[in-house]
């Protein structure tokens, strides 16, 4: 069985923030060594939901894992991207596809955001 993970994010109309996600996929490809990591877009940039999943299923992808990059339980999380899911299932039937959990609270969010913190009053020169 031949395994992707679509990293699913807002979108923006700013081209930076939407390369990010292609770095974050980038790591996350390294990181878990699965050979296909996929980004795709809700809103405002492309490719859209729908066509990331079939640049999953035209690399062989049997089974896919959406992975929301969403931090809260917002309209997207919790309507859109299942709704995305359901459409997929009817292109796709033959492919096994689910939804991953969006990041939410985590420790390790806390973790970055106190680093940022640190790195915030570096930079300008606060103790």
């Amino acid at each position: 069985m031949k395994t992707a993970i679509l990293l699913m994010a807002h979108g923006s109309r700013i081209a930076e923030a939407n390369n990010a996600v292609h770095e974050i996929a980038a790591m996350v490809k390294e990181l878990t060594g699965y050979g296909i990591v996929e980004v795709a877009f809700r809103e405002q940039h492309a490719p859209n939901i729908q066509r990331g999943i079939d640049a999953c299923v035209a690399q062989g992808a049997t089974r896919v894992l959406l992975f929301p990059y969403f931090l809260y339980l917002g309209a997207h999380v919790l309507e859109d991207l299942p709704a995305e899911l359901v459409e997929a299932r009817q292109r796709h039937p033959e492919v096994l596809m689910e939804m991953g959990k969006h990041l939410g609270v985590h420790k390790k969010l806390a973790e970055i955001v106190v680093e940022r913190i640190g790195e915030s009053f570096a930079e300008k020169g606060w103790r």
